[in-house]
């Protein structure tokens, strides 16, 4: 190669090469609903929410336009609102906090666990008392499954026992993960999941999807989903939104679904070698035990006094994506900063959102591309 010539650029999370695997089924699904022309509520729908629940065992499965529908609906279902606390970790995506806010509830923010990102037990429970300091109703938990790993629903859920609370667990990164061999999807009172086109399990546009395996939230969900409709469509029985999944995403997800399992399992392979190739020069996520991860990112931490955006920036010269999630950890942010955080602060979201970068993962990095991102991460810790 000529040493002036650009070296090709990585893609971060290769949409394509997936694209091409899936070949014609995806225009064929397209096809067959610009054919029977039922753009919302279509068939699609219905075989897509049966064919998640059979994937992860939950009983009810209420797809909607978005992860943030997702939280905002179960929110609303539980009558969330003013006065009410939301226990939420810090270290997350704003959704997790924003929806809490639009209930004109208050978030409390947690610090999380320095190994899993996940949130941390022993600031839960501060931020609880936190809350109630404060003359707030703790009412529910956001736990959020960071960068496809499981959130630790055994310590999380005795704490929600113990206090009344109900666990909403917000898995937007993590759907097809597993904790202690059951796929997430059945813990807590319900889960939700976003199928934007970067996730692991992407549609063309938004979409996301609520699982329960309560029958009455299942059923308000569904009535929230279009307007809070009763069984009379033009007597609206409750506040809701227009929050459906359309047709043609469905009938894309179904054919994703289908080499989903396989995705996975490539994404596994390229983790695996990312900590072989990394291990000894950063430090590389670790799996809880009894844990299996997506890996929706793959986020390493820079050693100390490493400049990231020099570190970034030597990367993006050879061509080789990199992503900061998060710069700011929610309580960090403008919108953010006046809602209450746990007792003791939130000092490991802090290191995290000063340290944290993410390589190019997905299901379709080959091994001789991988191995230039690793040489190249090495070689610029060593400049």
């Amino acid at each position: 190669m000529n040493q002036h010539m650009r070296p090709e650029p990585v893609p971060f999370a290769d949409i394509a090469a997936q694209r091409r695997r899936l070949g014609k089924s995806i225009d064929e699904a397209v096809a067959r609903v610009l054919d029977h022309c039922q753009f919302i509520n279509g068939p699609e729908v219905a075989e897509l929410e049966a064919a998640l629940a059979k994937f992860c065992g939950a009983k009810h499965v209420v797809s909607c336009a978005s992860g943030t529908d997702a939280l905002l609906m179960v929110l609303m279902a539980k009558n969330i609102g003013p006065g009410d606390a939301v226990l939420c970790p810090s270290f997350t995506f704003c959704a997790t906090g924003e929806v809490v806010v639009l209930t004109g509830a208050t978030p409390v923010f947690v610090d999380v666990d320095e190994v899993t990102f996940n949130i941390d037990p022993g600031s839960l429970k501060r931020g609880i008392a936190t809350a109630r300091q404060r003359g707030l109703n703790p009412r529910a938990i956001i736990p959020v499954d960071l960068f496809g790993q499981p959130a630790d629903q055994d310590a999380i859920g005795s704490i929600a026992e113990a206090e009344g609370l109900f666990v909403l667990n917000d898995a937007a990164q993590s759907f097809g993960a597993s904790y202690k061999g059951r796929r997430l999807g059945t813990f807590g009172l319900a889960t939700t999941t976003s199928f934007f086109p970067a996730k692991p399990l992407g549609c063309f546009g938004d979409g996301g999807a609520i699982f329960t395996d309560d029958d009455a939230l299942a059923e308000t969900l569904r009535s929230i989903r279009v307007h809070g409709q009763g069984s009379d469509k033009y007597d609206n029985v409750r506040i809701g939104l227009t929050a459906r999944l359309d047709t043609m995403q469905a009938a894309i997800l179904i054919e994703k679904l289908k080499i989903f399992e396989d995705e996975i399992a490539a994404r596994n392979v390229v983790a695996e070698r990312y900590a072989r190739g990394l291990g000894n020069v950063v430090t590389v996520p670790r799996l809880a035990s009894g844990c299996s991860s997506i890996w929706a990112c793959y986020t390493i931490r820079l050693p100390k006094g490493t400049d990231r955006d020099r570190f970034a920036a030597d990367l993006k010269a050879q061509g080789i994506p990199t992503a900061i999630y998060y710069t700011k950890s929610m309580h960090q942010q403008t919108a953010y900063r006046n809602f209450p955080v746990a007792d003791g602060g939130l000092p490991v979201c802090e290191s995290l959102s000063a340290d944290v970068i993410s390589l190019p993962i997905h299901a379709y990095l080959d091994e001789p591309t991988q191995e230039r991102v690793i040489k190249a991460v090495r070689g610029a810790l060593q400049a």
